[in-house]
């Protein structure tokens, strides 16, 4: 079944729907590459309907609980604005989070966030520091909710031990016979095996808490107030789930504070900006309002580290089974970001003792 079959069904949706007034019009809308969305506009209100990729996220309905859950919590503790502050899960007629068409798709819908904006790129150092205060304020919003209540909707997302192996299996089965060519690679991976379990011991010595994550810290899953340009809300919540806050702060340092594009393939370009590094940091740190513990302050570093690492890994993995899970859209593109990423790793690294510096001076 083709995503323009699936598709076809919205009109199923849309009658599982039809309490949300008369419907004007029904058009694609956004540029995401997941899910499959729709403006709906009726005689008074606007809505985002949504076909949920189920070959991405294989439990639809587990998905919607986790995202009703964190949105209703969020909406109880936000002090302003609370109409916007998350998004608003629309109802089926029948009282369901999620509703399944005839042919198994699943869809739901959302209020429209109205007087808002979405940015694709940090145009200025502010935009990251606005980008770091909103995921920090996600975190401090459900630092008192119950991680475990969760599902885990992509097992083991963030288990870098598990990718770790992942990347092993993968050189050892040598898919497309490749593995002769990046041996430089698997051996960086390898060098950094006991690296990858820092987090997973701190977790077992109960010095890392188990916190409800979003896993996908990017500036354009902020919407900004299209008048004065401050983060109203966090939005794209599939990935939300229990994990570790280092990691939500690291994935973001991954891409936001790298000198060079994700896919640069002159290495020398790539390194880690401590200016704007400082700037998240502080951002994320002010955001959480006092909700982080003290080790969580202070293994922020290693997580900026482990994103990096794992996403390297991930690349390389990808590159070795055929380029079967990231898009390319160059011959090698895969290696090339592995590449790029144990090249700022290796920055980091380097920076390791500024970076733990920075984190002290702003603590």
């Amino acid at each position: 079944m083709t995503r323009e079959e699936a598709c076809a069904k919205k009109s199923e949706a849309l009658v599982a729907y039809s309490h949300v007034g008369e419907i004007k019009s029904v058009s694609p809308y956004g540029n995401g590459h997941i899910n499959d969305t729709f403006l709906v506009v009726t005689d008074s209100k606007r809505y985002i309907l949504q076909r949920i990729n189920d070959s991405v996220f294989p439990n639809p309905r587990e998905v919607m609980e986790n995202i009703e859950k964190v949105t209703s919590h969020i909406r109880r503790k936000a002090t302003h604005d609370k109409e916007r502050a998350t998004l608003t899960v629309v109802r089926t007629n029948d009282g369901e989070v999620v509703f399944e068409d005839s042919i198994g798709s699943y869809w739901r819908m959302y209020d429209f966030v109205e007087g808002t904006v979405a940015r694709d790129r940090v145009e200025c150092a502010n935009d990251f520091y606005i980008c770091a205060e909103a995921f920090g304020c996600f975190q401090g919003y459900l630092a008192d909710f119950p991680a475990e209540q969760l599902f885990e909707g992509i097992k083991d997302f963030h288990n870098t031990p598990k990718r770790y192996e992942n990347l092993m299996k993968a050189v050892d089965i040598d898919t497309c016979k490749r593995a002769d060519s990046v041996k430089r690679e698997i051996e960086f991976a390898i060098a950094h095996k006991d690296f990858c379990n820092t987090l997973e011991i701190a977790r077992r010595e109960c010095r890392l808490p188990l916190r409800v994550t979003h896993n996908d810290t990017k500036l354009n899953n902020i919407l900004f107030d299209a008048n004065d340009g401050h983060a109203v809300c966090v939005i794209d919540l599939d990935t939300v789930m229990p994990g570790y806050s280092v990691n939500d702060f690291g994935d973001s340092i991954r891409f936001g504070a790298n000198t060079a594009a994700e896919d640069e393939t002159d290495l020398a370009r790539v390194s880690l900006d401590l200016e704007l590094f400082r700037t998240y940091a502080e951002g994320f740190i002010k955001g959480c309002g006092g909700r982080l513990t003290a080790a969580e302050i202070e293994l922020l570093p290693v997580g900026a580290m482990m994103m990096t690492l794992e996403c390297g890994m991930r690349f390389l993995t990808d590159y070795l089974e055929g380029d079967v899970y990231f898009k390319t859209h160059r011959e090698g593109h895969n290696l090339d970001r592995a590449r790029n990423q144990f090249a700022l790793v290796r920055d980091m690294e380097k920076k390791l003792d500024e970076m733990k510096a920075i984190i002290s001076s702003i603590v």
